[in-house]
């Protein structure tokens, strides 16, 4: 990875040359500019100090002179950055960045950052900037953009040194967010990391815990935490949180339990808890929860959690728990004085009057000449104290849009449970989700006003001009937010449905910045309107400058050092208490949401991917190869018409215009087209470096790449992608420029009509098909056409053939084709959820004729009765946004039956080798025949069994890859087809609506694609028809009747198929998703198989080759001077491709395998980051080989360019 600066020497220059610069016009380094300069030895000092050591290097306990260092660094950076003018290098921004990150200066680092950003166009080539870059969004609490940072990091460095804190925040920010399988994944590989952390591994093993809780996963949960409890030396802090959280789950959880079995075991566990920490204000809570919860309720024990409460500086908490005690006894002077007590630190003196009144009426109150004499002052001094004093959360004017805390709380309560609720509780979540929708509205309108900075050539910016979102909106959502900001010392933990940011950090929080007043970040606008935005906005510190009385934006800690809890809470208890009063049983609840990101503006990605253009993606004096045709440039647009075309497609990083952007309202010249002024940058000691470049094209043989491969040793090993070294990671694309009108929304879907087997075998369909013009192909008629026996592949001949085979089924609400309603029938919503289950084809064979049958009885029911709307009709027949009849009816879709056995199935399989050629399950042609092993669902066939309603939800096909189905019948089906150019937008849309677009189950609202421009091919599959889906096109599907399905995946041999194909390889290793499809095991089978006339496609394969032998060649020479033997382990006929068993990256040729599964003979493979991580020294690994390198070489060298058929003939 790039490092952050040049040689000592060049440094020590540096100054020298300052130093006489100074000296010609002023005094020398004696005056007082030049007082800050840094001595050789202090620049030796601060050389190992970068974003790399945050959290690990203490400024506050012994590290005082560390800390004066820094500032002393950054007071000379400044003044030598005013004296150049602003004309400086930019590594020297990036380490000032770093600098104040590690002073805990947020605002500050953050300018740093933007200025390297916009002077350093291969910035993502830096793994510190963009880990630093990451560490600050995500003290921000601006999640969407910190997670972008930080799989970039990963990306483009997955031996980064610091990965084990990214996967832990990745862990912990993918929870708040509810992406609970992406959140395990990263708590995981933070966890099998051996590299220093600032947790510990028992605290992350709770995390892991906790998430089960989170889910819902009682058992899980309840085992991990007793396993947790057998830990050798655990922590007391982690002990108590453990036990209480165990004493939580068995007062709340039915499924552990009869209610006194599950009471006995709460109390026990809370007192245990107690035991370990006695200052645990939680358990003392939960004790008091529980008793209330047993007894009826007591004001007594209300007030005095509001007491905790008011003691954890939770005033809205404390609120709603006085107000419950008052209404429980409305003669309860403790709880009145309390009352007045909080209302009085929250400057609202009138309200505090009042409740003191209340309380010297109350006949247990035992201090009214006391309360008298208080009422008297706060009645003299009411006036002067509201000039004076600020107002807080508790004093605001709560708008009916505005939720509480325990308002928030109990959203995420039912949004956990969304599935068991009942009709009045789906009812008030939806209340609740519509007010909570308005309130991120007005705050987005809030953060708009203030002006949106924007930049140019941004890759983490949102499809509509959005900006990294960040707090700078009306004071309420600054001071509740930091009333949940604000930590005491020790363990707390919050419920587990409170799902806000604050909850997440609170994990990792323990520490406030120590800059006073509110630092304010704005935005500023400047240039053109551009779909490319900046990586980081600007800071406006004229906020700062403001006295620390109102309530400021505390933002959190990157430190992690404290753990936190969320216990689950009962929906039965989210409710109030007492009439009017909403208590909720967070005992902590955070306002941070009321601060959390718009949806609608953190959300998407700019640029689309621009994989084979290394003139796009590198400076211009910085080639990647020695010739122009080595680069695989044919599929994007030069960076002169780039420049012509911006706003729809691929932008120049290496454009001297691109990157204009202004600081202090002074504008900044590229650094290319600027003069420099030679300045003091430090020399990293660190192992980051630059990505080694090769001079060789891919028309080098292969000695010629292994020479040139020679010595890079460790250089050569963090980068493992496909892609070219100097293009930046892939990102999605941006909807195409210009929209299209509203009348070409609706296009008509390409539809080709056969009549006989020789318009079947017509070369000019396969031409049809694959051309990237058309996202979507019918055939209509073909079964007829071919004469297939479709029979074969109705209900009752697989019954017959294999009744007893696994079907997997899909439990689903029945909604109409074109819309997607919540549970409850009020809102149209993205999400499409499913649960799981398994059953037989006989089973399910039964279930599909009761369908039929009942669906028969209730027509006939409906025409011996008056005529009435059914809930399907009613829903059918209104596409508007009013209400739906609900609950929506259950509906079971069996799926992903998997017809590979040719023993089992062979007829079946049979028939479809009737099928022209490019359609066929395997040809010569199809780039999946040439895997040499099995991968289910795309080189096999596999069946879907359905009743009216049944759906596959939005999604592109594995890597890309086309995809044939064929619809046995009797029914049709409905089909939504949107090209692949469009995919970046409905990202876009998935990460608004919480949803991953890749993992997630999704049905996409057509208003909201209507409105966002995006093309919609609708149509019909009757039975017979086969619907041919091209490269990338995003598709879902609802069964109109009652029918099957045969599907699989086809790779046409085309420049275009294997250029998204491996797009999305690259795409799914930065999101940490597993690749279906080995690209790379693939691009080597192409080689040996396949003659290629193609010159693009030619140049990608062979790109690919060049890139992986590099690979192995510098890995076999690090392994060798590492003492590290190699061992022949070969390939077997049919043996699939490798993953790793850790992070699910492809592993070619060189497997990284336990000691203990070798022996054993089960190869648990991992790939060599991973292995890395677990054993530094990979002691406890042995290394097979797979491939000689001799064999590899000859397969490159044999791979040439073949004649085309026109030019031979």
């Amino acid at each position: 990875m790039k490092s952050c600066g040049v040689s000592l020497a060049t440094a020590a220059a540096a100054f020298g040359d300052e130093g006489k610069k100074m000296a010609a016009g002023k005094e020398s380094c004696e005056s007082k500019e030049g007082s800050s300069c840094l001595t050789a030895e202090e620049r030796e000092a601060l050389g190992g100090l970068d974003s790399r050591v945050f959290g690990f290097v203490r400024l506050h306990e012994d590290g005082a002179r560390t800390k004066t260092l820094l500032g002393k660094a950054v007071r000379c950076y400044e003044s030598l950055i005013l004296k150049a003018e602003g004309k400086v290098e930019s590594d020297f921004f990036c380490q000032l960045g770093h600098f104040n990150l590690l002073l805990e200066d947020y605002p500050k680092a953050l300018s740093a950052y933007q200025r390297y950003y916009s002077l350093q166009t291969d910035y993502w080539k830096n793994a510190a900037f963009l880990y630093g870059l990451g560490l600050v969004y995500f003290y921000y609490n601006a999640f969407h953009w910190a997670i972008k940072a930080f799989q970039e990091v990963l990306y483009v460095d997955p031996s980064f040194c610091r990965a084990k804190e990214i996967h832990l925040r990745l862990g912990l920010m993918f929870k708040v967010n509810t992406d609970y399988e992406s959140s395990l994944k990263h708590f995981q590989l933070a966890l099998i990391d051996c590299n220093p952390c600032t947790l510990s591994s028992v605290e992350i093993q709770f995390h892991i815990a906790h998430l089960y809780e989170t889910q819902r996963k009682y058992h899980s949960a309840k085992e991990a935490y007793e396993q947790l409890l057998q830990t050798e030396n655990l922590p007391a802090q982690v002990k108590a949180i453990v036990l209480q959280q165990l004493g939580w789950m068995h007062h709340n959880v039915d499924l552990l339990g009869d209610k006194a079995t599950k009471e006995s075991y709460a109390i026990q566990y809370l007192q245990k808890s107690l035991e370990a920490d006695p200052n645990s204000g939680q358990s003392w809570y939960f004790l008091g929860r529980q008793s209330i919860d047993k007894s009826e309720a007591s004001a007594d024990t209300w007030c005095s959690i509001g007491v905790l409460y008011q003691q954890q500086n939770q005033p809205m908490d404390a609120l709603q728990a006085y107000i419950c005690a008052v209404q429980l006894d409305h003669g309860h002077a403790a709880a009145w004085m309390d009352l007045g007590t909080l209302y009085e630190s929250c400057s609202q003196p009138q309200d505090a009057i009042k409740c003191y009144l209340n309380a010297t009426r109350s006949k247990s109150c035992n201090n009214s000449s006391t309360l008298a004499g208080r009422i008297k002052f706060l009645q003299n001094s009411s006036e002067n104290w509201n000039r004076t004093v600020p107002l807080t959360p508790v004093q605001q004017q709560v708008h009916s849009w505005y939720l509480t805390p325990q308002k928030l709380q109990h959203l995420e309560q039912l949004r956990a449970n969304r599935d068991n609720l009942n009709a009045a509780q789906k009812l008030i979540l939806e209340q609740l989700e519509s007010q909570f929708v308005l309130m991120q509205q007005v705050r987005h309108i809030a953060e708009i006003s203030t002006g949106l900075h924007k930049g140019q050539s941004s890759h983490l910016a949102g499809p509509n001009d959005e900006q990294p979102p960040f707090s700078a909106g009306p004071a309420q959502y600054l001071q509740a937010a930091s009333t949940a900001i604000q930590k005491q010392t020790g363990l707390q933990t919050l419920p587990s449905n409170s799902v806000t940011q604050g909850a997440a950090l609170n994990h990792l929080s323990s520490h406030i910045p120590t800059s006073g007043g509110q630092q304010g970040i704005t935005f500023t606008k400047e240039g053109k309107p551009s779909g490319n935005r900046s990586l980081v906005p600007e800071i406006s510190r004229h906020v700062g400058d403001k006295p620390n009385g109102s309530a400021s934006l505390k933002g959190l800690s990157n430190h992690v050092q404290q753990l936190m809890a969320e216990p689950v809470c009962s929906p039965n208890h989210g409710d109030s208490t007492s009439p009017n009063v909403q208590i909720s049983d967070n005992p902590q609840v955070s306002a941070l949401l009321v601060g959390k990101p718009s949806d609608s503006g953190d959300s998407g990605a700019c640029d689309k991917v621009s994989n084979f253009h290394s003139t796009i993606c590198t400076k211009t004096n910085n080639s990647f190869a020695s010739s122009p045709s080595s680069v695989i440039s044919t599929a994007t647009p030069s960076p002169k018409s780039t420049e012509q075309t911006v706003t729809h497609s691929v932008p120049s990083l290496n454009s001297p215009h691109s990157r204009l952007h202004t600081l202090n309202g002074e504008g900044l010249e590229n650094s290319q087209s600027s003069i420099k002024t030679d300045l003091p940058i430090i020399s990293q000691k660190s192992g980051s470096h630059v990505i080694p470049s090769m001079s060789v094209s891919i028309y080098s043989s292969s000695s010629e790449v292994l020479k040139a491969c020679r010595n890079l040793g460790k250089n050569g090993l963090s980068n493992s992608h496909i892609l070219l070294d100097k293009c930046p990671p892939p990102r999605p694309p941006t909807s195409p420029y210009p929209p299209l009108p509203k009348d070409k929304l609706n296009p008509p879907t390409p539809s080709i009509y056969l009549e006989n087997k020789r318009d079947a075998f017509f070369p000019p369909l396969h031409q049809f098909c694959t051309n990237p013009k058309n996202p979507v192909t019918v055939i209509r008629g073909l079964a007829g056409a071919l004469k297939l026996d479709l029979g074969l592949f109705s209900t009752k001949t697989l019954v017959e053939a294999n009744n007893e085979h696994t079907v997997e089924v899909r439990t689903q609400l029945l909604q109409p084709a074109d819309e997607n309603w919540d549970p409850t029938g009020t809102k149209k919503i993205w999400r499409c959820e499913s649960n799981r289950s398994h059953t037989t084809i006989a089973k399910y064979a039964q279930y599909q004729a009761s369908s039929f049958q009942e669906s028969l009885r209730e027509e006939n029911e409906k025409r011996t009765q008056p005529k009435e709307y059914s809930d399907t009709e009613s829903i059918s027949s209104d596409s508007s946004g009013r209400r739906r009849k609900g609950p929506f009816k259950t509906i079971k879709f069996g799926t992903n039956i998997d017809l590979s056995d040719d023993k089992k199935w062979k007829l079946q399989l049979h028939e479809l080798t009737k099928l022209p050629a490019f359609v066929r399950v395997v040809s010569a042609g199809n780039l999946l025949s040439h895997l040499g092993h099995t991968v289910l669902g795309m080189n096999t066939v596999q069946l879907y069994m359905k009743v009216p309603g049944s759906r596959t939800p939005g999604h592109q096909e594995n890597n890309n890859f086309c995809s044939v189905n064929i619809n046995i019948g009797p029914g049709d089906c409905e089909w939504f087809v949107v090209p692949e150019d469009y995919w970046g937008v409905l990202n876009d849309f998935c990460e608004k609506n919480n949803l991953n677009f890749l993992m997630s189950s999704w049905w996409p609202n057509l208003e909201d694609l209507y409105e966002a421009n995006v093309p919609v091919y609708r149509f019909i599959q009757r039975p017979g028809d086969l619907v041919w889906i091209n490269a990338g096109t995003v598709h879902w599907v609802q069964a109109v009747g009652w029918c099957n399905n045969i599907a699989w995946n086809v790779g046409p041999l085309t420049a275009c198929q294997y250029k998204l194909a491996v797009e999305r390889y690259e795409w799914n290793k930065l999101q940490s998703v597993k690749s279906v499809v080995p690209m790379v095991h693939l691009s080597w089978n192409m080689a040996r198989n396949i003659k290629v006339s193609d010159p693009r496609l030619f140049e990608m394969i062979k790109y690919c080759l060049l890139k992986i032998l590099k690979q192995c060649q510098t890995l076999r020479e690090a392994l060798t001077t590492a003492g590290k033997e190699i061992i022949w382990h070969g390939r077997t006929n049919d043996e699939p491709a490798h993953y790793c068993s850790i992070c699910e990256v492809e592993v070619f040729d060189l497997l990284f395998v336990t000691n203990e599964s070798n022996s054993q003979k089960t190869y648990i493979v991992h790939c060599q980051d991973c292995a890395r991580k677990t054993s530094g020294t990979l002691d406890n690994f042995v290394v097979l080989e797979q491939y000689r390198m001799e064999d590899l070489i000859q397969v490159y060298d044999q791979f040439t360019l073949a004649p085309s058929l026109s030019s031979s003939s």
